[in-house]
């Protein structure tokens, strides 16, 4: 069975690396604050062997509504990506 792990969870994880939970819980959502801002700004992050944070931007479309069938327009709009680095994807295996 998989487990999910939350932000607190992370945190607890990360506390052996850090001085203390503050510490760990600043430094990841430092961590998570740069990759935001990066992110909205259209930079693209890249963290050797881990992978890379980017954007892609979704045209404008054309969908329908599955409980009424009514054709609905979709606005175009700006996604998050991620693709995984080779050492990340080794570790997976």
């Amino acid at each position: 069975m998989t487990k999910t792990l939350s932000k607190s969870d992370l945190i607890e994880s990360l506390i052996k690396y850090c001085d203390s939970k503050k510490k760990a819980d600043e430094c990841l959502n430092g961590v998570i604050d740069t990759i935001t801002s990066s992110l909205s700004k259209g930079d693209k992050i890249t963290i050797t062997g881990f992978g890379t944070f980017s954007t892609s931007k979704r045209a404008a479309r054309m969908g329908v509504n599955p409980r009424t069938g009514e054709k609905i327009k979709i606005k175009a709009t700006t996604v998050p990506k991620f693709k995984a680095g080779k050492s990340l994807k080794d570790a997976v295996k």
